[in-house]
């Protein structure tokens, strides 16, 4: 399968719904300006992700180091064996006792899903798919379907705007709500909003309190705006984004304003009804694309999306779960019939999660 070309023509999404849909194994080269992430893909689940011109402080060793798993003398005395040998670095650090064979597989994990989420914030970019047999140590990786990979990458995008404005930049500092007290057992908070709410020490920046939740920079700072929404904490400005920052959260938030403006235009174009919407034929052996009119699909697939995400809620508000199939909408006068499938001829691709949430995505191509 020859698959290359620019991310503004074939969006990731479709990239990636189509090499899981073949159950497709190999390296996913994806090209934003100086950055290049590389997915290794086995048969359609992304079992790694690497970055090149990776910045130090999200390395593995610098990771383990930060979340106060791996002393930094034994980071030390692993990476003068890994000079000597050329072995993993990972494995060198189970050999020496520095770390458990579970708490490196989790923190792979959090590195692969971290990376592979970062090109969701690109505005523009190449793809090409080298197609080949994917070596991975199945002891080790974890493996992400494609469906998994673009529910978190969205959620991201729609959630981050609103996490950033209740916590700030990452160097903000918190402390206790005056008069509040440690919150009750059955206080409705989860293992990581208690985590959280433990490590948001005096002077502890919200950056720190991230790395040594181990839980990845999106759900730790979602767990602390949860935290300030519920007058559980009260941030307190700390200077600016800090030395050192990360500006992943800057990006998602530009990313989310983009799609934001998309959607509005989407609906302005879908109203006056100018969008004409259709497929150029596929080929064997290479995909081509009419730009302009997947363009204007894309849009209005968007637009789509975001009704019957809102469709899904109120749902939920009323019947306290989301409905088992999206045709419930339709009987209960939330959405119309034309609005399952809009602009394609199959309807999206809906799964009720368990025990919560819920899984919406266009159709596979």
């Amino acid at each position: 399968m020859n698959l290359k070309g620019k991310l503004a023509d074939f969006a990731l999404a479709d990239v990636l719904q189509l090499v899981a849909k073949q159950m497709q194994s190999g390296i996913l080269h994806l090209r934003s300006g100086d950055e290049t992430i590389q997915l290794a893909i086995a048969n359609g689940f992304v079992v790694s992700a690497s970055c090149s011109g990776r910045r130090d402080r999200e390395r593995l060793g610098a990771m383990l180091v930060r979340a106060e798993v791996v002393a930094p003398e034994d980071l030390d005395r692993a990476l003068e064996v890994q000079r000597r040998t050329l072995r993993r670095l990972g494995d060198i650090l189970v050999d020496l006792g520095a770390v458990s064979s579970q708490a490196l597989k989790e923190m792979l994990a959090l590195q692969a899903m971290e990376t592979a989420c970062r090109v969701f914030t690109w505005s523009r970019g190449s793809y090409e798919f080298e197609p080949g047999a994917v070596e991975w140590d199945q002891a080790t990786a974890t493996p992400i379907s494609s469906e998994a990979l673009l529910v978190e990458g969205h959620r991201r995008l729609d959630e981050w705007p609103g996490i950033r404005k209740r916590i700030g930049a990452p160097s903000t500092t918190f402390r206790r709500s005056p008069g509040s007290s440690p919150p009750p057992a059955d206080a409705g908070l989860s293992a990581l909003e208690r985590r959280a709410l433990e490590l948001a020490e005096p002077g502890r920046s919200a950056e720190r309190i991230v790395d040594l939740s181990r839980a990845g920079e999106f759900e730790a700072s979602k767990a602390l705006a949860t935290l300030v929404s519920r007058g559980l904490l009260e941030p307190l400005p700390g200077g600016g984004s800090g030395s050192g920052a990360r500006d992943l959260g800057g990006r998602l938030a530009t990313a989310a304003a983009r799609l934001t403006g998309t959607l509005a235009l989407a609906a302005l174009l879908a109203g006056l009804g100018w969008l004409a919407v259709g497929r150029a034929p596929v080929r064997e052996g290479q995909v081509r694309l009419q730009i302009s009119d997947r363009a204007a699909e894309r849009l209005v697939a968007r637009q789509e999306l975001a009704r019957l995400r809102a469709a899904l809620e109120v749902w939920r508000l009323e019947h306290g779960e989301y409905p088992p199939a999206l045709r419930a909408l339709v009987d209960a006068g939330l959405v119309r019939p034309a609005e399952l499938r809009r602009p394609y001829p199959e309807e999206y691709y809906y799964r009720r999660g368990e025990p919560d949430g819920f899984v919406l995505l266009p159709p596979l191509p």
